[in-house]
């Protein structure tokens, strides 16, 4: 006698949990937002911590990334790529613009050393306090939009293309202001520690 064999229905698929948050993340969903920040959050804060070396700023520019993702979500393609590929490519942009801003920064720190004809190393606590008085006493003395510009630059890290965005002006006025912002500075600052060593 044959054995009777039964041949199961094939059982409907399940649905991917993952490509579940997703859709839900690019619809708008808070709750997609929150699971795509658990699932992919620890990947970015590992490359952000590789590149900066800094695990506050590490920290920080996660919450940068997954902001721009959220009020980008509308730019994501699936069919170009996964999102947690498109995840580190906006990691890879705000990496080096916050590596970026950490050259201008120092950049600064040394021509302001070099205004006061004093190495870097050897700026003492009382130098550094005149400096950051004087830095603040010209800029005042600034036009506003050159002002403006520089501290938005120095204070808030922004780069030129982002100011730009930030304020509206066109991308080469920006770059203009900051020239000449940083010209003025130099010359007053300049004119500030020559009157300090008569």
């Amino acid at each position: 006698m044959t054995a009777l064999v039964v041949i199961e229905p094939p059982s409907p698929s399940v649905a991917d949990p993952e490509n579940d948050v997703v859709l839900r993340f690019t619809a708008g969903d808070e709750d997609g937002m929150e699971a795509v920040y658990r699932r992919w959050a620890p990947l970015v804060l590992s490359l952000a911590r590789r590149s900066l070396g800094d695990s506050a700023e590490a920290e920080d520019l996660t919450q940068t990334v997954f902001l721009a993702a959220w009020r980008g979500r509308h730019g994501y393609c699936p069919g170009r790529g996964p999102l947690p590929a498109w995840l580190v490519g906006i990691a890879r942009r705000k990496i080096a613009d916050a590596l970026s801003a950490r050259t201008r920064r120092t950049d600064l720190a040394v021509a302001a050393a070099r205004q006061l004809s004093c190495p870097p190393d050897l700026l003492c606590a009382q130098d550094a306090v005149v400096n950051r008085v004087d830095v603040t006493r010209e800029l005042r003395g600034l036009p506003e939009d050159q002002r403006r510009v520089l501290c938005l630059v120095f204070y808030a890290d922004l780069t030129q293309t982002q100011i730009a965005h930030a304020t509206g002006w066109p991308l080469g006025t920006v770059k203009s202001h900051v020239r000449r912002g940083l010209l003025r500075l130099a010359r007053s600052l300049e004119a500030s520690a020559g009157e300090r060593a008569h």
